[in-house]
């Protein structure tokens, strides 16, 4: 199969002896993201990436051909589209997702740290509509009681020969430990501790309290990075602790097994195995079902014990996979309500808003939250020590490819701008906030933002520009400062926000004069950018929050929309790539991007040209440096 088709040896009975075994199939979601149907809530148009209404007809195939089914969630369910949004809006009826989730048999779910977008209170609220318990083991709650760590499940299976088999099966969920760091306001109301850590403390109890089969349910991704206390993506080392049978991972939105994903000692992405275990990751916003197989049988102490795997993750299409009509009828109320929503003008444009370019420099998205951030600041100032200090801000664009492929990309016409547009320009909850930031802390937040791209080797072709790993929510632009990128230099930071030595940032320009150390400013930015964890975790930590967070972002690009009813973004880059003669660079962006090489030409002075297709869809276009 295309997306990886696992295969342990041994799977099926070993011998035809007296010895009853079973075969249990587990069927897993993750990172569904409220796609609920198949219908792209940003172009208004119908989809075919997938969705759970058809995710829940192929469960319904594997049930009616498999004896023994458990239907498992791995997190990251309540946010993601439009509907999402809307669900929060109707507080007085069930949410949609639990909704649909109930109707299809969900066994069990862990808890996402996207879950917590709206709210621990929401989420709660959420938890006691399921009728499937949410899991998450590493998660304390201050003041009101956890989520359930574990769950063990009391099953009554079939036997290869027809017999019933009881069978507990103990499920643990995990999220990452930065949710708290990643929201400072969840960090004050929970505290997450380390996976492995705690796998290594719970999964003995589970086992000592009967279990005969334990599934983690892990809210992270593969690495093949050694572990480190607190680590982010820690699915293979989860394989490693023993009493774990199979493993959900999630979180990064990849797929696994797969031809996406490289094979490294402990991980084979062919045969779908973490350290020898069986294990799936099933992409994002339903795209994919994993499929995990087990054949379990009587050990020497008639204990049950994994014989045989194979794990696969399955396409989910809509030229394969019908919608099941009782996931539709269920959601319908809240699609109405969401498409209505959306459908609310709230200004006009005189231009096209896109991000196809904006690692290129041309980035209309990011300065249209730049101009409404800092309107917002501006006023909130007033009456303040901080007024009259300059106030700047600091965007980046979060539908720019990556991971999520070629139609991931941020693409608004001129004319009416919608609240649809608003979702497709600003999709997160962040809340605004102001930082006070010196002329040399600018200088440091611009570094770690060029630390996306790739080192460029001067007098070579066509080298790409930004190193994969590295995601462009990262990559911010700050308005009110110009200023060169040195791609011939190593970049200053690393993801995890250490510094390197290196530095890239040339001829930083405040009102047409360099950028003083000691200058002071205002920068408007997010909640999110005051994590504790991440990129600019070191930078944030200590400083003076002129402005905590307050209202989220999306509600402040509103009113300032409104406020101005028409709107022309300037298109003219504010950074530059320093000057290499001879040098080219690649750099991928959506194909529907391609119409506006002239435009971006002409506006930007870049040398620009096509330069064909990737094998996943992307375009490819050469820059000249």
């Amino acid at each position: 199969m295309p997306d990886g088709n696992g295969d342990l040896q041994g799977f099926g009975p070993a011998s035809a002896d007296t010895q009853d075994g079973v075969a249990l199939r587990i069927l897993a979601t993750t990172d569904l993201h409220m796609k609920l149907l198949p219908h792209d809530y940003l172009s208004g148009n119908p989809c075919d990436r997938g969705s759970l209404a058809q995710a829940a007809s192929l469960i319904e195939r594997h049930r009616r051909s498999a004896p023994n089914v458990l239907l498992v969630d791995n997190g990251d369910f309540l946010q993601g589209t439009p509907l999402g949004e809307q669900a929060v809006l109707n507080t007085r009826h069930d949410h949609p997702a639990i909704t649909a989730m109930n109707l299809m048999g969900y066994d069990a779910a862990a808890i996402g740290n996207h879950d917590f977008a709206f709210g621990i209170d929401l989420l709660q609220s959420v938890a006691r509509q399921a009728r499937f318990p949410l899991l998450a083991a590493n998660l304390q709650v201050r003041g009101k009681p956890d989520f359930l760590k574990y769950v063990i499940l009391n099953r009554r299976l079939r036997s290869d020969r027809g017999k019933p088999i009881d069978l507990r099966i103990g499920v643990i969920g995990f999220l990452p430990p930065q949710t708290t760091a990643w929201d400072s306001d969840l960090g004050r109301r929970m505290a997450c501790d380390d996976i492995l850590l705690t796998a290594r403390r719970l999964v003995p109890e589970i086992r000592a309290q009967g279990a005969d089969l334990v599934i983690a349910l892990a809210h992270s991704g593969i690495s093949h990075r050694p572990w480190t206390p607190g680590a982010e993506n820690v699915a293979v080392e989860l394989a490693l602790v023993d009493g774990i049978d199979a493993i959900v991972a999630g979180h990064t939105h990849e797929v696994f097994p797969g031809s996406g994903m490289a094979s490294a000692p402990g991980i084979d992405a062919i045969a779908g195995t973490l350290e020898g275990k069986p294990a799936v990751m099933p992409g994002f916003g339903g795209s994919h079902l994993g499929v995990i197989d087990l054949w379990l049988e009587r050990g020497p102490w008639q204990e049950w014990r994994v014989a045989g795997a194979l794990a696969r993750c399955e396409v989910v299409t809509s030229l394969d996979v019908p919608v099941a009509p009782a996931i539709v009828k269920a959601v319908a109320p809240t699609h109405r309500k969401t498409v209505s929503r959306l459908n609310t003008p709230i200004a006009r444009s005189g231009r096209r808003i896109s991000s196809h370019f904006a690692l290129a420099g041309v980035d209309p998205v990011s300065a249209l939250v730049n101009m409404a951030q800092r309107w917002h600041v501006r006023k909130s100032l007033r009456g303040t020590t901080f007024e009259g200090v300059p106030v700047l801000s600091a965007a980046a664009p979060f539908r720019a490819g990556g991971r999520s492929g070629p139609l991931h990309y941020t693409d608004v016409g001129p004319g009416r701008l919608s609240q649809a547009n608003l979702a497709d320009i600003y999709p997160f909850p962040n809340r605004i906030c102001a930082l006070a930031l010196s002329g040399a802390e600018l200088r440091a937040w611009l570094e770690r933002s060029a630390s996306l791209f790739n080192r460029i080797v001067p007098g070579q072709a066509d080298q790409m520009l930004a190193d994969p790993r590295f995601p462009a929510y990262q990559f911010d632009v700050i308005q009110g400062l110009c200023w060169q990128v040195d791609l011939s230099q190593p970049a200053a930071f690393r993801m995890d926000g250490t510094a390197t030595g290196a530095s890239r940032i040339r001829n930083a320009l405040w009102r047409g004069r360099p950028l003083a150390d000691d200058d002071l400013f205002v920068l408007a930015t997010n909640s999110y950018r005051l994590a504790s964890h991440g990129l600019f975790s070191t930078l944030v930590a200590s400083r003076q929050c002129v402005l905590p967070p307050g209202p989220r972002t999306p509600e402040v690009i509103r009113n300032y929309l409104r406020r101005r009813r028409r709107i022309d973004i300037d298109a003219a880059p504010s950074w530059l790539f320093v000057p290499m003669p001879g040098t080219t660079v690649i750099l991928q962006t959506s194909p529907a991007g391609l119409s506006l090489l002239p435009d971006i030409a002409g506006d930007s002075g870049l040398r620009i040209e096509d330069a064909g297709r990737t094998e996943d869809g992307f375009a490819q276009v050469r820059l000249h440096l």
